[in-house]
């Protein structure tokens, strides 16, 4: 009697992708767990909305349905959620190094489902970051805007914060443990001058204005704002829309090139 050998090049993908509910509760609390990297992020941008919020001249400026306070306030939320999110998503380079990618290879987790999840749980930190950062703007008192505009633009930060999970995700997949941080936190600040999160463009030249249009910031900075500012370009979705993509597809790309069985 001969017994059949299974195909160990193949496995039966679960429904979702293996996506499940205990894997993602896992992965939140040991990410939240981090207290290093909470108070990295939650205390960062609540100093800088502090420092150039509270600060500025003309902070009590009208604009549109808001003023130029209430318009800071969502630029450093913007920043604190994107740098928490894509310092979640970074974490995989420990994964990596450790080996748990490529253990996890061995389960029926597809690359997409594991994107998805890492993705999901960064955003738990962005969404403390930039909760921290509203917190102290109604506290403090000097950013005005109706009600729907907190709730709006609130929303449309921690949304939007999606893109840099991803970005996270693909920076921990490209570089080593022990750089990916520093150079993934330097990238997120070139990105927030060039995308116009630090300074206004309109003050800045031509030339610098249309490049400004392909970098991965300036449609997401600008779309976080449009309900403050009473305005909306499609151009901002398609740049936002745009870069989302690219960040998901290298992050599941570099996954499955990563933990490929042998």
């Amino acid at each position: 009697m001969t017994t059949a050998v299974p195909d160990i090049q193949t496995r039966n993908v679960p429904p979702m992708g293996g996506f499940n509910l205990t894997l993602l509760r896992l992965e939140s609390r040991r990410l939240l767990r981090n207290k290093r990297t909470m108070i990295f992020t939650m205390i960062m941008p609540v100093f800088f909305y502090l420092v150039f919020g509270l600060t500025v001249d003309n902070g009590e400026t009208s604009i549109a349905h808001g003023n130029v306070s209430a318009f800071i306030l969502i630029s450093m939320a913007l920043y604190g959620a994107i740098l928490a999110t894509a310092s979640g998503g970074s974490m995989v380079s420990i994964e990596r190094t450790e080996g748990w990618s490529r253990q996890l290879r061995l389960t029926p987790l597809t690359p997409l489902a594991y994107v998805v999840v890492k993705a999901i749980t960064a955003m738990l930190l962005g969404l403390a970051s930039m909760l921290a950062v509203y917190v102290v703007g109604l506290i403090t008192g000097q950013a005005e805007m109706p009600l729907w505009v907190w709730l709006t633009t609130a929303a449309c930060v921690w949304i939007g914060s999606l893109m840099y999970a991803a970005f996270g995700l693909c920076m921990g997949y490209l570089l080593p443990t022990e750089n990916v941080m520093q150079i993934q936190a330097f990238a997120i600040v070139l990105f927030a001058f060039a995308g116009g999160l630090f300074m206004p463009l309109d003050q800045m030249p031509g030339w610098y204005q249309t490049f400004a249009e392909f970098t991965p910031l300036w449609g997401l900075n600008n779309l976080v704002h449009s309900a403050l500012v009473a305005e909306f370009h499609i151009s901002w979705a398609i740049n936002a829309v745009a870069w989302l993509a690219i960040f998901l597809g290298g992050a599941a790309w570099g996954f499955g090139r990563d933990t490929k069985r042998v």
